[in-house]
């Protein structure tokens, strides 16, 4: 790093602590305070603000944080590239993805690394959240790629991307038009939902039980095991279902579904990569990597290849 002032800077900036940046960089805190006011004299402004033991970045700070943010991820790139020309890559990568992430994130992301790798075998397994943090835990993949918003403390989870469940439905029968719906409209509705042990239907389950309600109080007609199995369900009834954007967004362009808001409720989680507790594998780190930069995610830092 050419200058290590904006590395305890932007530690301080996403750990909110000047004494857990100092633990992180493993430099006493003094130091840490020394670094910051060196960067506020040289740019003339101040980039926090302290509130007791509180405090939070000025204008002036998120601006740094932003372009910090950049170099960063533009020495990881340095990092990366020229790592990967030391010496030609090879091995076996086991891969595990839910089904939303198999079906409509990890594919294009898969082609890149395939392209930049070809002699890394991948082989991918396509599971519910579930069932790839099992497969994890019998070391029957190196990475799992998963949506679900619960944790296992044997795991360690890296998130890697944003995602957002609507509810949708056909427009070939043109019901629901009253919109938005209704958190106890919603309670009414036929519904076709994702099955028992999937990352979309544990979100669900989380937002109904901080709203007081089960899944015994929706009118859940059917569970299916696939996203695409839903979408061709919705379309031969009067039935809606919660899915992730992902999945129903060119449906949705195309006008065959429509989503539908529902007053106060925004459905959110994040994609995660998991692994063992620990650092990762030399070829499962690589992939974390690259898929976070393909995926425009500033990601970790730099790792070694193998």
């Amino acid at each position: 790093m050419s200058d290590f002032r904006l590395q305890v800077f932007y530690s301080v900036a996403t750990l909110g602590s000047f004494t857990k940046a100092a633990e992180a960089l493993y430099i006493t805190q003094p130091a840490v305070t020394k670094h910051i006011r060196e960067l506020e004299t040289q740019w003339g402004l101040p980039l926090f603000e302290r509130k007791g033991q509180t405090i939070r970045l000025t204008e002036a700070g998120e601006v740094v944080r932003q372009y910090a943010e950049r170099i960063f991820d533009a020495y990881r790139g340095i990092e990366f590239d020229l790592g990967t020309l030391k010496q030609q890559l090879s091995g076996r990568l086991r891969l595990g993805a839910s089904t939303t992430i198999a079906q409509y994130v990890l594919p294009p992301t898969l082609a890149q690394f395939n392209r930049r790798f070809p002699d890394v075998r991948v082989s991918l397994i396509n599971e519910n959240s579930g069932i790839v943090e099992g497969a994890v835990l019998a070391r029957e993949i190196d990475l799992g790629l998963v949506e679900n918003s619960s944790r296992n403390k044997a795991l360690r989870y890296t998130p890697f991307m944003d995602d957002e469940l609507v509810l949708v439905t056909s427009t070939h029968h043109g019901l629901y038009k009253k919109v938005p719906l209704s958190l106890k409209t919603l309670t009414g509705l036929p519904l076709v939902l994702r099955e028992k042990g999937s990352g979309t239907l544990e979100v669900i389950e989380k937002f109904l039980r901080a709203q007081g309600y089960t899944l015994r109080d929706l009118d859940v007609k059917l569970y299916l095991g696939t996203s695409e199995g839903i979408k061709s369900y919705l379309y031969a009834s009067n039935c809606c279902s919660i899915l992730s954007i992902k999945t129903v967004a060119p449906e949705v362009a195309a006008g065959r579904l429509r989503v539908l808001d529902i007053e106060d409720c925004r459905l959110t989680r994040q994609l995660s990569f998991v692994h063992l507790q620990g650092q990762a594998e030399p070829l499962p780190a690589l992939f974390m990597q690259f898929a976070l930069r393909a995926m425009g995610h500033p990601g970790p830092g730099p790792v070694a290849v193998p």
